[in-house]
């Protein structure tokens, strides 16, 4: 035993070594100023406003290289063509008017989808009630129900919000109700630790905590709202005594103004900018930004 033992060899000794510290000013800037085209392209407005002109840019040329203004009229003559309707045409009354329709579909779609997703997160029955109706009608295209529309309510504004809200409700509804089932049981527990309870319970706990889940699906309803909005007037157009914005473009179509077209169309892409970029993303930066639900 002693001499095996005694052949085990040692373990090997590591040599030691000093490592020498870098000076501070060997590692470089820790902290600098930023550079002014740093400062100004950190902002997102200024990296989307250039991302625009360069569209519009490449817009231009392109038109001038194919010089036909019937098909595709150049950027320069379409932003006339805008500036034009805006100041003396009829757009602002059209795009005032499709507005007046969307909020009024958008808020029903809204309430609607507050109703089943608090029923699913109360009872089994509205869980399996909100859950086939989803299913059902979720991948049913509101525009498909225009005709039944026009039976039931005519031509008209209800016509209209009734296509809007069938866009609006199972968007909302299904996320919002996605977000609800994502909230963790250490939540939902302590929430019950405090008493809350039905509507109590949904509001002071569950959606604060889906908040995120909620405005994606807000951001989505609106999105189909909106194009819905547009198809259906561009259908059957009238929806007051004067047509709506998708109405203002077949009209011109029909004309073969095609400038006054696209004008329409930048409308309708202006206005979705100015939701996403304004209203929407102040929200986000005032909820879940803020709380930290998301980068």
């Amino acid at each position: 035993m002693e001499n095996a033992a005694t052949t085990i060899a040692d373990p090997p000794v590591r040599p030691e070594f000093i490592k020498e510290h870098k000076q501070v000013g060997d590692i470089g800037d820790v902290e600098r100023p930023l550079s002014t085209w740093e400062r100004f392209t950190s902002h997102t407005a200024v990296r989307r406003a250039f991302i625009i002109i360069v569209l519009a840019v490449a817009w231009e040329l392109y038109a001038r290289w194919v010089e036909n203004p019937l098909m595709l009229p150049s950027f320069s003559t379409v932003f006339s063509a805008l500036w034009e309707e805006i100041v003396v045409g009829p757009l602002i009354d059209r795009t005032i008017t499709t507005i007046q329709v969307l909020l009024i579909g958008y808020s029903a779609g809204l309430a609607l989808s507050t109703v089943l997703t608090t029923l699913a997160v109360s009872t089994r029955f509205g869980n399996d009630l909100l859950s086939t109706l989803t299913a059902m009608f979720n991948p049913l295209p509101a525009i498909a129900l225009l005709p039944l529309a026009l039976l039931w309510f005519g031509l008209g504004i209800p016509s209209l919000v009734f296509v809007i809200v069938h866009s609006v409700v199972w968007a909302v509804s299904l996320n919002t109700h996605t977000g609800f089932m994502s909230v963790s049981e250490t939540q939902r527990m302590a929430g019950q630790n405090y008493g809350l309870r039905g509507i109590r319970y949904v509001v002071l706990l569950l959606i604060p905590a889906a908040f995120a889940s909620i405005l994606a699906g807000m951001k989505i309803g609106w999105a189909f709202a909106w194009r819905t909005l547009i198809a259906a007037e561009l259908v059957f157009g009238v929806s007051s005594r004067s047509g709506g914005l998708g109405w203002y473009i077949f009209e011109n179509r029909n004309q073969l103004l095609t400038a006054n077209v696209f004008a329409g169309l930048l409308m309708v892409i202006i206005i979705g900018l100015l939701v996403e970029s304004v209203i929407f993303r102040t929200i986000e930066a005032r909820t879940v930004r803020k709380w930290g639900m998301q980068r």
